[in-house]
């Protein structure tokens, strides 16, 4: 039985465990997930990956978090809030994302997630904003950030993918803590 951090309806969301490698290695893998992605992470860099969110949550109190359905424990990918410094405007700032494996997609189960984590980031841990980056041909991304109450606050090109024609044109997104 999971300990869950905290729950949606029909999610939880949990501490990182050694046992997540080989779904988030495979959802990594799949050609359709990381469309949007300029690579797919190997075994080891996933594994990178898990330990900076441990890292991340022992500090912060937040992680990219990983989610099960409630239902059977079944772990469906990632949902959650990152630490983020790529931004020369913003300095460090609070991003959330999402990445989950292909066969639960369109059950509205990101949406749900990306609400309940807004949630948890404004009223647990007291985040002032809460910030989305997607490139901006990835509109299945922006339509989440959309549908969870988000508001477009610029297009940019991205520091991270200047040499990325097809990804670096992102948008940006931001949610205020209305407290």
């Amino acid at each position: 039985m999971n300990t869950y951090i905290f729950k949606s309806q029909r999610l939880g969301f949990r501490e990182w465990k050694y046992d997540d490698l080989k779904l988030l290695t495979e959802i990594n893998n799949d050609d359709d997930v990381m469309e949007f992605f300029p690579f797919k992470p190997s075994r080891e860099e996933t594994k990178t990956f898990i330990i900076r969110m441990q890292k991340m949550f022992t500090e912060k109190g937040f992680c990219y978090f990983p989610v099960d359905l409630l239902e059977n424990e079944e772990c469906i990918g990632f949902i959650g809030l990152c630490e983020q410094k790529y931004l020369e405007d913003f300095g460090v700032f609070t991003d959330i994302g999402w990445r989950l494996k292909k066969s639960i997609w369109n059950k509205g189960y990101a949406t749900e997630g990306a609400k309940a984590c807004l949630n948890f980031g404004f009223h647990q841990i007291g985040l002032d904003n809460i910030y989305s980056v997607a490139p901006e041909i990835n509109t299945k991304s922006e339509l989440i950030m959309k549908k969870i109450g988000m508001q477009r606050i610029k297009t940019f090109i991205h520091p991270k993918l200047l040499d990325n024609n097809r990804l670096k044109h992102c948008v940006l997104y931001k949610q205020e803590n209305t407290k």
